[in-house]
């Protein structure tokens, strides 16, 4: 009985529980950075890609895409997670028009208006890496305080070019990887 219970868990696991990064196919790992406990679209229309980039295995996804494309992220966003990484939480958002961030006051009223709740607490973001060709995602900087105690994570967005405001929440208990909560 207890062999059987074991064999179903195992069927049951999801791919990144159970696979390298190196054997993801592109389609599992589009599913982990659109679809999965650290990844979503993030609402209203126009839906927007949503992913927690300092979870590990989002990390993994995020490198192996980049081994396989030839497009390694910014040194400068590689070298700020090994780091600061511990210590911050980076939302990823796709974006597309890399130029609406261009206007000063767009940047710093999505700098004021971005915030992060954890239970009755909000914090405003702390920093953000803007879009580039090689890296299209405007990554927003948060303070690491979220615990396994904690029920979700809500970013609420206020993203230029995209309508503007987006919100995406995050279940804290979901977001295991390897029997350790991950974010």
């Amino acid at each position: 009985m207890h062999l059987v219970c074991a064999w179903l868990a195992l069927l049951a696991a999801p791919f990144w529980e159970t696979k390298a990064p190196g054997e993801w196919t592109d389609a599992q790992i589009d599913r982990l950075l659109h679809d999965s406990p650290w990844a979503q679209m993030a609402d209203p229309a126009p839906a927007v890609q949503v992913y927690l980039a300092t979870a590990h295995p989002v990390r993994e996804a995020e490198a192996e895409l980049a081994r396989r494309r030839g497009k390694p992220l910014s040194e400068e966003y590689i070298e700020y997670i090994e780091h600061e990484g511990a210590n911050k939480l980076v939302v990823a958002i796709a974006y597309k028009n890399l130029t609406a961030l261009a206007a000063g006051e767009e940047a710093q009223r999505m700098e004021e208006e971005s915030i992060m709740r954890v239970g009755r607490q909000k914090y405003k973001m702390e920093g953000h890496f803007p879009p580039v060709p090689s890296d299209p995602f405007l990554r927003l900087v948060y303070p690491r305080v979220a615990t396994e105690r904690d029920k979700t994570i809500v970013f609420e967005l206020y993203l230029p070019g995209y309508g503007p405001y987006h919100e995406a929440e995050f279940r804290v208990r979901d977001m295991l990887y390897k029997g350790k909560l991950e974010m």
